[in-house]
C-alpha cells in the first residue's frame, strides 16, 4: 500500500474529516516557492506554507544550520539546562521586540496559551484575581483550549464547542475604549491582532486604535497581548504590525514565519516588570514546560532565518509585492462576485460575496498551477518575500482568472 493510500485511511487532516470529503494533494518535494506533486506537476505556492516560508523552500542556510545542529545536539530538555541556540534566539527575540523576557515554545497557539497565563500570574501577583479577557470580535488567536476562548464564540469555528470554552468578553474596534473603561476591573488583559484579523476574516484596520489600547491598559494596568503570530517578521510591511501604531504592548506572541517555515517554534516576549512581578511575588514561577521548549535544531534554524531577513532588503521585497498586488488586483473592482479587496504587505484578499464559489476557484487556480487554500468566501495570498514577480504574476493572473471565470458561470445560472 502506498503512502497515499495509508493516508487516506490514517491521517486526519486539519480542518476535515476522516476519511476526507475534499481532495489531498501529494507532495513529493518542494523548492525556491514551488510545490512539486508526486505526478510532477509544479505549483507556486501563494501561501507560503500558510504563511509562514518567508524564504521559500530549502533556503540553503536554513538547511545548513538544521544540519550543522543535528550533528551536534538535536535536543535536550530545557529545564535546568540552557544551550547556545536558544541563548541567543531569546537574545535577538528581545532586540527585535523591545521585550527582554522570552518564553520560548512549541507553537504559535501554545504562545497564545503562555500568553494569557502571564497576564493572569501578573494579576495574582498584584493582588487581582481576576482571569477573564477583552479579545475583538471575529478575532482567531489558535486552537487550544485558552485561545478558543479568546476566539470570537459566534464568528468563528470554535463555536462548535459551546460551554466548554473560557467565558471572556468580545468587543469591535469601535467599542473597545468603552469596553476597557466598564470592564477593566474584571479582566487581566486585553489579547488582539495588531492591524489585521487573520483566520477570522483577514481584516485589516487602521492602526489608531492601538494607541488608545495602549494609553488604557497603561492606566488601569491591564496586559496588552499582541498576537503578532501571523503578521510578524514583516508580513505587514513593518517587523511588527504594532509599529504602524508606534506602540509596544505588554506581551508579543510569535510564532509561523519564526524559523522561516522550516520547523515549529514560537515565543512570548514580554517586559521585565511583568517577569519580575511574577518572579519576585509568592507564585514565582511561571508554570508552563513544554517538553521540546527551546529545541536547539528549531532554535537553530530561528536564528539563521532571523539573521537572513535581517540581512535582506525585506522591506523593498514586501513594498513591492504589495505594489504587483495592488495593481493587479484591482481590475477585479467591477466584478459582481466580488465584495471587496484588501491588500497590505505581502497580504492580498479578495473577499467574495458567497463561500459557494472557493473550491472551483482554488481549482482554476491548480489547472495554472498556483496553489490556493481559500476559507469561506476569501480568496487570499500571503508570498514568501523571495518571490519573483514572474512568480508572482502568475499568482496574480491565475486569481483573477478564476474569479472572472466564476463570475461568468454565475451569470449564466442566473439567467437559467
Amino acid at each position: 500500500m502506498n503512502y497515499i493510500e495509508l493516508d487516506k485511511k490514517h491521517a486526519w487532516h486539519p480542518y476535515n474529516s476522516l476519511p476526507t470529503k475534499t481532495k489531498i494533494l501529494p507532495v513529493k518535494r518542494t523548492f525556491g516557492q514551488t510545490i512539486v506533486l508526486e505526478d510532477d506537476t509544479e505549483l507556486i505556492d501563494a501561501m507560503s506554507s500558510w504563511w509562514s516560508a518567508i524564504h521559500g523552500y530549502n533556503h540553503p542556510k536554513l538547511v545548513e544550520a538544521l544540519q550543522k545542529q543535528a550533528n551536534i545536539m538535536p535536543h535536550v530538555m530545557f529545564g535546568g539546562l540552557t544551550h547556545e541556540p536558544a541563548s541567543l534566539l531569546c537574545e535577538k527575540l528581545a532586540k527585535l521586540t523591545g521585550l527582554p523576557s522570552v518564553f520560548l515554545a512549541d507553537s504559535g497557539s501554545v504562545s497564545i496559551e503562555v500568553a494569557l497565563k502571564t497576564a493572569i500570574l501578573y494579576q495574582k501577583a498584584k493582588g487581582k484575581n481576576v482571569d477573564k479577557f477583552i479579545s475583538l470580535e471575529n478575532a482567531y488567536h489558535g486552537d487550544t483550549l485558552g485561545c478558543m476562548g479568546v476566539c470570537d464564540p459566534n464568528n468563528s469555528m470554535h463555536s462548535l464547542y459551546g460551554n466548554y470554552l473560557p467565558n471572556n468578553i468580545f468587543t469591535s474596534i469601535e467599542d473597545i475604549e468603552k469596553t476597557i473603561e466598564k470592564h477593566h476591573h474584571e479582566v487581566a488583559g486585553i489579547v488582539l491582532e495588531p492591524v489585521v484579523q487573520g483566520a477570522g476574516g483577514m481584516r485589516i484596520h487602521k492602526p489608531d486604535y492601538l494607541k488608545k489600547v495602549r494609553e488604557l491598559c497603561t492606566k488601569y494596568d491591564i496586559i496588552f497581548i499582541a498576537d503578532e503570530i501571523a503578521t510578524g517578521f514583516g508580513h505587514t510591511g513593518k517587523m511588527w504590525a504594532c509599529e504602524h501604531a508606534d506602540v509596544i504592548p505588554d506581551i508579543i506572541t510569535i510564532g509561523k514565519c519564526l524559523t522561516g517555515g522550516m520547523m515549529t517554534l514560537a515565543a512570548m516576549c514580554t517586559t521585565k516588570h511583568i517577569s519580575d512581578t511574577i518572579s519576585n511575588s509568592e507564585i514565582g514561577v511561571l508554570m508552563h514546560g513544554p517538553t521540546f521548549m527551546g529545541n536547539p535544531l528549531a532554535c537553530s534554524v530561528a536564528n539563521a532565518s532571523i539573521d537572513l531577513l535581517l540581512e535582506s532588503n525585506w522591506q523593498e521585497k514586501v513594498s513591492n509585492i504589495n505594489k504587483i498586488f495592488t495593481q493587479k488586483l484591482n481590475t477585479l473592482e467591477e466584478v459582481e462576485i466580488v465584495k471587496d479587496i484588501r491588500t497590505i504587505g505581502a497580504i492580498c484578499v479578495v473577499e467574495l460575496h458567497s463561500p459557494d464559489f472557493a473550491q472551483f476557484i482554488q481549482d482554476e487556480c491548480q489547472n495554472q498551477g498556483v496553489w490556493i487554500r481559500p476559507f469561506g468566501k476569501l480568496i487570499y495570498s500571503i508570498v514568501a518575500y523571495t518571490i519573483t514577480n514572474e512568480e508572482l504574476n502568475k499568482i496574480c493572473d491565475a486569481m483573477i482568472n478564476a474569479i472572472k471565470k466564476t463570475n461568468i458561470q454565475f451569470k449564466n445560472m442566473e439567467q437559467k
